[in-house]
């Protein structure tokens, strides 16, 4: 297919037409999904910032709060681990280095419901058909950021063994639930004060301001993709000269 536009030639192949077509729409929406992951960011950064301005609550606060509220509050308390309840969740990488971070269901004083704490992170031994045996005090004082958006994805069977500590993939409220003699509050408090265990915690590990970066990124080389392939189509002026013979 041919065609002329501002003075210049172009030939099209329909069928890189369709590949070109195809890139820079699959470009354009990861930099609009990126541009997306900044703005949910931006949000979630100034709801943390707006609950922590609030200062430290008691666990009894906690627990009497609706769960959309809590999100980000900062719970300063005593609390006491309910054993033997421990569960190992996997695949956690701590500079470099393989492990698990150690959970474990509290319950404050007075309070009638159990809530889940990470306390940190603990190396995996050099063999996976060990688990580690984490020493869990029976009173804990906890400075932990509360959150409720636990996000990930389950592949595969989610608790493995039937003693604890034992193995998990993911955290389910729904699935611990069902192994705890008392309800469960469905938050999750990360221990923000180091001891055995190393805390490791980042509300957002990538800011706003990488996904804009990311999402610029995205468009240029959609942008990029579009030029080259308008490049590649303009076809060259030839110029025929010839010369006078006698």
């Amino acid at each position: 297919m041919q065609f002329t536009l501002f003075g210049h030639k172009f030939f099209v192949n329909r069928l890189w037409l369709m590949i070109t077509l195809a890139a820079f729409a699959i470009l354009i929406k990861l930099s609009y999904w990126q541009w997306q992951r900044a703005a949910e960011k931006t949000v979630q950064l100034q709801q943390l910032a707006v609950q922590q301005q609030q200062g430290p609550v008691l666990g009894a606060s906690l627990l009497a709060q609706a769960v959309t509220e809590v999100d980000g509050l900062v719970v300063r308390d005593q609390a006491y681990w309910l054993p033997p309840y421990v569960w190992l969740l996997d695949n956690q990488i701590v500079e470099g280095r393989v492990g698990y971070d150690v959970i474990i269901p509290v319950q404050f004083a007075d309070a009638s419901s159990l809530v889940l704490v990470n306390l940190g992170w603990l190396a995996a031994p050099g063999s996976r058909q060990q688990l580690p045996q984490p020493e869990i005090p029976e009173v804990l004082q906890l400075d932990a950021l509360a959150r409720t958006k636990l996000g990930g994805v389950l592949l595969g069977q989610n608790l493995e063994g039937n003693s604890y500590p034992m193995r998990m993939q993911q955290v389910d409220f729904a699935t611990l639930q069902q192994q705890l003699p008392l309800s469960l509050y469905p938050a999750l408090l990360y221990q923000q004060q180091p001891s055995a265990f190393i805390p490791h915690y980042q509300p957002v590990v990538l800011p706003p301001e990488k996904h804009r970066g990311y999402a610029l990124q995205w468009f240029g080389l959609a942008i990029a993709v579009l030029g080259v392939a308008i490049a590649a189509s303009i076809q060259p002026k030839i110029r025929v000269t010839g010369e006078k013979h006698e």
